[in-house]
Parts: C-alpha cells; structure tokens; sequence
C-alpha cells in the first residue's frame, strides 16, 4: 500500500519537512508514505492564481501515479482537490478539510494561523462551504512566506504570538496550522499554547492511512 502526499508548490524544503512529520506514521506492516514535490508548481501557493495554476498538473500527476493507494493534496487551500476525485476511483485527502474535521473532534470552537491576510479570505470561503463557521473562533495570519514557514528563524515567535491570540482572544479550544510548511512547530506550538494544534499534512495521512488499511 502507498499513499502519495503531493506538495504542490517546488519548494523542496517544504516537502523535506514533511515528510519528516511523517515519520511518525511509518509504522511495521503500515502504508508506504511518499512524500512529492510538484516540480512545475510555483515556489509557494499564496494566491488564488497559483492554485488555478497548480490544479491540472495536480490531476495529471494523480492520473500518472495510479500506482497510490490514496493521495494527500498537500496545500492548505486544498487545490485540484475535486478535479483529482474526478480523476480517480481512488481516495484523494485535502489538508485542510481534514484539518479541520480534525480539529472540530479535539475542540468546540477552532483557531487558524494562516500565512497572510490575502489567504484568510480564501479559506473562510472553503470554511463556509464546508458549514462549519459557526465552530470557527477566529483565523489570524502570522504574516509568513511559505519559504518562511519552513526556514525562517524568526516563524516559531510567530506562530506563539499568533497562537495566544487565537487561544485568549478569540477562544480557540484547538489551532490549525495553515501552511503545509509549519508541521515542524507543531509539537513545540503545543506545548507553549497548552491546546492541541494540528498539523492539516499529519491529519490527511492518517485519514488516508485509515482509508487505505480498512478497505476490503
């Protein structure tokens, strides 16, 4: 069994981190987790245009791979996500509805730090699709690149700031972490905050390593 987690952005060490808080999922007689970068995607996924951009290549690689078991579209904004269920008889995972199905089984009222404030508008739409805003204590934005999400020296003080916002001002019982490239704080951002944060990329792979260890 292989799941096939696709960072769709070409940012390796996005990807390098990942697949390094995936470590934890490798287990004896468990799926086979690979973790791919999308290498004509663009250096981050920050607007509407670069998920427009990434969301046909996503199907053709999804398509191309019909060696996975399952796959783990491994943006926050969940790109592609539909089209590639389209292209597939296969279960495809989105990073950030399993984030916050996630999150809402952990806690009543949910917190997002999201990468800036262009992506909060993007993502409270999805929120609304999915009818979940009236869980939704509040989204803020560390103000990061995704570059900097996975390499800035500075991104853990952010998120903290960030964090305590959401969890003292807004009420937030459990925060996501809106970037695929944040999954290496998430063990200390929880600590700090003293709730549970969830990495969305930890959460669609083990929605996916259900999926694909339960089927018949």
């Amino acid at each position: 069994m292989t799941i096939l987690v696709i960072n769709p952005n070409s940012n390796q060490a996005v990807t390098d981190g990942m697949a390094d808080a995936l470590q934890v999922f490798k287990i004896s007689g468990g799926p086979n987790i690979e973790c791919l970068t999308l290498a004509g995607g663009p250096f981050g996924v920050e607007s509407q245009a670069d998920i427009e951009a990434v969301t046909l290549p996503l199907r053709k690689l999804v398509t191309e791979r019909d060696d996975a078991d399952a796959y783990v579209i491994a943006c926050y904004s969940d790109p592609g996500l539909q089209v590639c269920r389209e292209a597939t008889p296969k279960p495809v995972f989105g990073i950030q509805e399993c984030g916050v199905l996630t999150a809402l089984a952990q806690g009543d009222r949910f917190g997002v730090i999201a990468l800036a404030d262009a992506s909060i508008k993007r993502h409270l739409r999805y929120l609304r699709q999915m009818g979940v805003m009236d869980r939704l204590a509040s989204e803020r934005a560390a103000n990061l690149s995704v570059h900097d999400s996975a390499t800035g020296t500075e991104t853990f003080a952010q998120l903290c700031e960030v964090g305590i916002e959401l969890r003292d001002l807004d009420g937030a019982e459990t925060i996501i972490l809106g970037c695929a490239g944040m999954a290496a704080h998430r063990i200390p951002l929880a600590e700090f905050l003293g709730i549970p944060v969830i990495d969305p990329v930890q959460a669609a792979t083990s929605m996916a390593m259900g999926a694909v260890m339960l089927k018949g």
